[in-house]
C-alpha cells in the first residue's frame, strides 16, 4: 500500500525551524518500518518542502505555504490506500484523516497495526 504518514510538523514549533525538523524527523522515523514492511511510505513534506523552495516561500504560513502545503497532502490522499496518524495535536493531519475517512481509506494510529503488504 501507498501509506501518508500524517502527523504535527508546524504545529506546537510557534514556526521554529529547529522544531518543525524534529517533528519532521518523526514523522520520517516510521517511514523505513514501514518500508519493511512491504509498503511505500509517504509524507507530504516530502513533496511540498521543495515545491515550497521553488516557489520562493520565506517563512511558514505565506501565500506560497497556503498554496502549497496542505493542497499536496490532499492530493497525495487521491493516490494512497491507507494513512498512519501519528500521536500529536495536528489541525493539518486531523483534515488528512478526515478527507481519508470520506475516501474510505483505511487510518492507522500505530505503526503496530499496519500489516504486512503480503497480508493485505
Amino acid at each position: 500500500m501507498l501509506i501518508l504518514i500524517a502527523g504535527p510538523y508546524r504545529s506546537g514549533t510557534n514556526d521554529d525551524a529547529a522544531l518543525m525538523q524534529q517533528n519532521l524527523n518523526k514523522l520520517e522515523a516510521v517511514a523505513l518500518p514501514l518500508f519493511r514492511l512491504g509498503h511505500i511510505p509517504m509524507i507530504g513534506e516530502w513533496v511540498a518542502l521543495p515545491l515550497l523552495q521553488l516557489a520562493g516561500s520565506t517563512k511558514p504560513g505565506d501565500a506560497a505555504y497556503q498554496e502549497i502545503l496542505y493542497p499536496v497532502a490532499h492530493r497525495l490522499l487521491l493516490k494512497c490506500d491507507a494513512v498512519l496518524r501519528l500521536e500529536g495535536a495536528s489541525k493539518g493531519a486531523d483534515e488528512d484523516v478526515r478527507i481519508a475517512t470520506e475516501r474510505g481509506l483505511t487510518i492507522y494510529y500505530r505503526l503496530e497495526d499496519v500489516p504486512a503488504a503480503a497480508e493485505v
